[in-house]
């Protein structure tokens, strides 16, 4: 834990206020905050953060483009599909699960790279995967990089103002950092280098990793239907990449409690699981913070999880050697009670009628 206290940069408001409880900064103080860490010409540590937003930017182009030019229902439907179904279930699928939570392994480093680029690279892995350790350890706390009761600003901002990794580690903390992302193949710098640029990726390899996954995506997609198809799947990503900031204020019930018996049972921290995320990209997230490290969060018949769906499609093919499932812990911690007095019911049931029977 005092790892995970101190290895996000806090942001000047501080994670917690005088009497240790959440700060909770206002409004402008959060743009301030936000502008200040995009400035990279004050300090060039904040490339990644810089980044991260401007491929936002340079996606905006392609939407207008979409709309205003190449715009037809058929287009609309392919833009809808590949923001909230692909992009979606993708994050879910090497963001959350495998970057992060190491749910599942990969049989060789083809199909970790294939995966790595089934979809338009957006968001920076070092910035999502050691952040949301520290949302798990301190959900909904003080600490907690996308506390949704620190409000929508709070939340939709994290990515810039409390999910990059602090700047003045020590050398055996930051080795703990590379560590956590060892696996997912991302190069990482040298703990002389970290302290020049302040994070763990490399801005130059990070940047022609980006050129070249969005130079094959532009062919595949040009190729496939032309400019038309390249802007509406390209702008799409865009209007997923902001979407998908607002997540964790939803997930956190907007900062309310919002559980419902039966349905989240999870109540360590105010996760929710929706109906909408869910299907589109197997997020369960009230079943995720009971079981984290489970490469399937849809657990009851009616909840799909097509994030699981791909890592049993690739175990089955042979490119993921092993993964966890937790499915037959939740039903035996959540809902053996109510399968036992079901089935005690009917074989009541049963009998009360062989009794009637016999009756008559």
């Amino acid at each position: 834990m005092a790892f995970l206290d101190s290895v996000l940069e806090p942001p000047s408001y501080g994670w917690r206020d005088e009497c240790g409880n959440l700060s909770e900064p206002s409004s402008n103080q959060i743009l301030k905050e936000f502008f200040k860490r995009l400035n990279i010409f004050k300090n060039k540590k904040n490339w990644l953060s810089f980044m991260s937003w401007m491929m936002v930017v340079c996606l905006a182009p392609f939407l207008f483009i979409f709309i205003f030019k190449y715009f037809s229902f058929k287009l609309l439907i392919a833009a809808f599909v590949y923001s909230m179904i692909v992009m979606g279930t993708h994050g879910t699928i090497w963001h959350h699960r495998y970057c992060t939570h190491g749910a599942y392994e990969f049989s060789n480093k083809f199909w970790r790279f294939f995966t790595q680029n089934l979809t338009l690279r957006i968001i920076p892995e070092e910035i999502y995967a050691i952040s949301h350790h520290v949302h798990h350890a301190l959900s909904d706390q003080p600490g907690d990089p996308y506390n949704a009761s620190g409000g929508f600003l709070y939340c939709f901002l994290a990515d810039v103002n409390h999910q990059p990794i602090n700047r003045s580690m020590t050398e055996k903390n930051y080795g703990k950092c590379v560590n956590l992302m060892r696996h997912t193949g991302v190069n990482t710098n040298s703990y002389v280098q970290y302290q020049k640029w302040g994070t763990l990726a490399s801005p130059v390899r990070t940047i022609i990793s980006v050129i070249l996954n969005w130079s094959f995506w532009f062919a595949a997609f040009y190729l496939l239907g032309g400019f038309g198809l390249v802007c509406a799947m390209f702008g799409a990503a865009g209007f997923w990449a902001v979407g998908v900031r607002t997540y964790n204020y939803e997930g956190h019930g907007k900062g309310e409690d919002k559980r419902r018996d039966g349905v989240d049972y999870n109540r360590e921290d105010m996760s929710i699981n929706q109906i909408w995320p869910g299907y589109v990209a197997g997020e369960w997230h009230n079943n995720h913070h009971l079981y984290p490290k489970s490469a399937r969060s849809g657990f009851k018949p009616y909840q799909l999880d097509l994030a699981w769906c791909y890592i049993k499609l690739l175990s089955m093919i042979g490119a993921v050697s092993h993964y966890r499932d937790s499915k037959k812990e939740f039903y035996q911690a959540y809902c053996a009670e109510p399968a036992a007095a079901k089935a005690a019911a009917k074989a009541y049931a049963k009998e009360t009628k062989k009794a009637l029977v016999a009756d008559l």
